[in-house]
């Protein structure tokens, strides 16, 4: 398993891109697709029309408008350039279908893809992409919106992915384990929002896990201002 983070950082940010991961196993997947992170998507030399699936924790614009261009790119490639590509399958959380289906309905251009699109709406139970086990888990983030977390398994390896969330014990099962967790480390510890965890609360959900490595990311403009590595580093080493 390989991972590239695209984005590390939140909707306006000045030096990152937005939430984006890279993942490589038998399969190519996007974790989250947030603003800026196409054009870094780019930069790795990857073929972005060989990915074959995106799975999505939820649907603030931080984490899924680069989305659009991606999909209305894949259209024009394969509808008047002459470019093939494999089905897409996106997943998230509940309202996926819907909310894609608006989407592109609405968007002129978007109706009609030369390639097959799937939708697929998961909360809690385990599938499987080729070899690769992926495990979503229901975090919390703000009221009324549902919201996942991703366990993803290959060749002996895990992964856990936060996407946007609070302290909770669902988040820390998620992470048991793992060789590395990407969290939410949207703010310094001595300034927490209702809402994310921040970089105290990382380290603490680390330690709990048995987390091999912890990745801080979703880091907004102020969290530049603090060592936040150090603060999550109070209660882990890794």
């Amino acid at each position: 398993m390989r991972v590239t983070i695209l984005g590390s950082g939140t909707n306006i940010h000045p030096t990152r891109a937005a939430s984006g991961y890279l993942v490589r196993t038998d399969h190519t997947i996007l974790l989250d697709f947030g603003p800026r992170t196409l054009a870094n998507l780019l930069k790795t030399g990857e073929n972005r029309h060989r990915i074959t699936h995106i799975l999505f924790s939820h649907y603030h614009a931080d984490h899924f408008s680069d989305f659009i261009t991606y999909f209305f790119d894949a259209i024009i490639y394969t509808k008047y350039q002459g470019g093939t590509r494999p089905p897409l399958t996106v997943i998230g959380p509940r309202g996926t279908r819907k909310f894609f289906r608006t989407l592109i309905a609405t968007l002129p251009g978007f109706t009609h893809a030369p390639f097959a699109v799937h939708f697929k709406e998961v909360a809690d139970r385990a599938f499987v992409i080729g070899k690769t086990t992926v495990i979503p888990r229901t975090v919390t983030h703000t009221q009324n919106l549902h919201c996942l977390g991703y366990r993803i398994e290959y060749g002996g390896k895990a992964l856990a992915y936060s996407g946007d969330s609070q302290y909770c014990d669902s988040l820390v099962r998620l992470c048991g384990d793992v060789d590395l967790a990407v969290l939410d480390c949207s703010f310094p510890a001595s300034r927490p929002s209702p809402v994310h965890l921040h970089a105290g609360q990382c380290g603490q959900v680390a330690r709990e896990a048995g987390v091999g490595r912890l990745v801080l990311s979703h880091l907004y403009p102020i969290t530049e201002r603090y060592n936040v590595r150090e603060q999550a580093g109070e209660a882990f080493g890794g």
